[in-house]
Order: C-alpha cells, then sequence, then structure tokens
C-alpha cells in the first residue's frame, strides 16, 4: 500500500524517514488562511486543517494511506503561525520571552478504510531574553518556516527553561509515536 506525506516540509520528510518507510511527498494545496478566519480554537483549526490536508492528496491518491499534520503555536488566545520575516519573528519571540505557551501538533491518517487524527500538547516556557539576544538567535537559525519562530532541534532550545510533552517528537512536526499507532491501525507494516 503506498504511503504518502501532504506536506512540502523537509522536517516532516525527515521525521517520517526515521521510522525506516517508504513514502513520497506531495503539496495538499490547502488554503490555511481560509481556514484561520473561521473562528476555530487553536486545536480544532491544527486537527481540521492536518485532516483537510489529507483529504486534499487522497482525493488526488484514493488507494493510498495519507497523513496530513498542522502545527501552531496557541499564546494568550492568539494562534502563532510561520513568521516569514525575520521582524515577525521578533515580534513573537519578544511577546513570549519569560512566558508559557503552547505548541499544538495534529495529525490525520486517512486511508481507503481507515479516518483517524490525533492532537499533540507541548507546553514551554521561555527564558526572560532580551531583544539582541533574540536577534542573535534569529540570525543564527533563521525559524521563518516554524510556528512560533524557535527551531528546538537547533539552538531554540536555549530560549526555553522548561518543556512538558507526551511526545517530543512532535515538536518537530509529527509526533512519531502516535503515528506509529495509527500506521500499525491503518495496515501500514513497519520495518
Amino acid at each position: 500500500m503506498n504511503l504518502i506525506l501532504a506536506s512540502t516540509s523537509s522536517y516532516r520528510a525527515a521525521q517520517l524517514r526515521r521510522l525506516g518507510l517508504k513514502f513520497e511527498t506531495c503539496d495538499p494545496q490547502v488554503d490555511e488562511n481560509l481556514f484561520k478566519q473561521t473562528g476555530l480554537s487553536p486545536e480544532s483549526l491544527a486537527e481540521t486543517l492536518a485532516m483537510e490536508k489529507a483529504k486534499g492528496v487522497s482525493q488526488q491518491k484514493p488507494e493510498a494511506i495519507v497523513i496530513g499534520g498542522d502545527q501552531l503555536v496557541s499564546f494568550e488566545e492568539t494562534i502563532l503561525g510561520k513568521p516569514g520575516t525575520a521582524e515577525r519573528a521578533l515580534e513573537q519571540l519578544l511577546s513570549m520571552q519569560g512566558k508559557s505557551h503552547l505548541l499544538i501538533t495534529a495529525i490525520a491518517v486517512l486511508g481507503p478504510d481507515f479516518d483517524e487524527t490525533h492532537v499533540n500538547y507541548t507546553k514551554l516556557k521561555m527564558r526572560p531574553l532580551d531583544r539582541e539576544t533574540l536577534k542573535r538567535y534569529i540570525q543564527f537559525d533563521q525559524p521563518l518556516d516554524c510556528a512560533g519562530a524557535y527551531k528546538l532541534e537547533s539552538q531554540g532550545i536555549t530560549l526555553f527553561e522548561e518543556i512538558e510533552s507526551t511526545d517530543h517528537s512532535a515538536i518537530s512536526g509529527i509526533p512519531l509515536m502516535a503515528l506509529t499507532t495509527l500506521l500499525t491501525q491503518a495496515g501500514i507494516v513497519l520495518p
């Protein structure tokens, strides 16, 4: 059975390769901004986007098992996505410094006879940091394509004083422990 990652994210593809599975990637072509304007809670938005991405690819390849994913930061009742620019990254990091936020990572696994989602929550507390330290961090890691403007798998780990999660792999974009369970239930044999 074909396995498809409904994502162009190099981070998610690298994670999936860790499992030793053969898969292809496909751009789900979902307009995330349309869903962000619906007023969904952060959890519902992440889960909905993960499923919509899986559905988008599944419609093209209905015989495959498709994995969709989404990740966002929920901070003080605001959803923070990918900053896109160094200026917005600095704004996001300055607003969160010294405070806690929630990293919400959702996955959806969709196949001919399978349809499941999972949402992982990681609570992170950022250290109190000054503007110059954060500018240096942004220059080093270039986290412009990461929700919350940090890369914990790189130097971004130095920004935090506490991280609470049931699956630390979720921080990079896919909660691999949950995904392993869902893929097994969908009939994918793991190496």
